[in-house]
């Protein structure tokens, strides 16, 4: 079966091409219903770069620059500002999840039911970026939240280390 961001990956795709004909009803779509309400357009960059991360599939942490360098090699005619404003809009959307690194990089990942608790292995030279899940750090995160009255929303720990190859 599918899973809920193919699902929205083809409503989007058939959205978009039942737009282009005036013969065919346009069906809604969450990414498309969310982009109009906020008076944007679901353009074919912002397409891309969501079927990208789509492709790839959860677990998967790429910078803009990467984005972009996929892209390219596909032949997708989009800026690199571009992909900037598309990773930000995704975000803010829900569809993406960012990462912010110490150095001050960004990576993105596709935000999935399966790895909803998970924690980051980040290499501080590379930014090489492995996942992994750890019971007790999140038994830790609810211990504090209820401790402090918190409701707990998520909880993700960000270890920063030196990958192998960069040692």
């Amino acid at each position: 079966m599918f899973s809920s961001h193919q699902e929205l990956l083809l409503r989007i795709v058939i959205v978009s091409l039942l737009s282009l004909s005036s013969q065919y009803q346009v069906i809604s779509s969450p990414l498309g219903d969310g982009l109009h309400r906020d008076g944007k357009r679901l353009t074919p960059q912002r397409l891309k770069v969501l079927n990208l991360f789509e492709n790839i599939g959860s677990g998967n942490h790429l910078s803009a620059e990467e984005v972009h360098e996929k892209l390219v090699k596909i032949s997708a005619k989009v800026s690199l500002a571009t992909i900037y404003r598309t990773l930000r809009l995704l975000v803010q959307m829900g569809l993406l999840h960012e990462l912010e690194l110490s150095e001050g990089g960004h990576r993105y990942e596709l935000i999935s039911n399966e790895t909803a608790d998970h924690h980051h292995l980040i290499c501080i030279r590379c930014g090489r970026t492995e996942e992994f899940e750890n019971d007790e750090v999140l038994e830790a995160g609810k211990i504090a939240a209820k401790f402090n009255g918190f409701k707990l929303i998520e909880s993700s720990l960000n270890v920063r280390a030196i990958c192998p190859e960069c040692i």
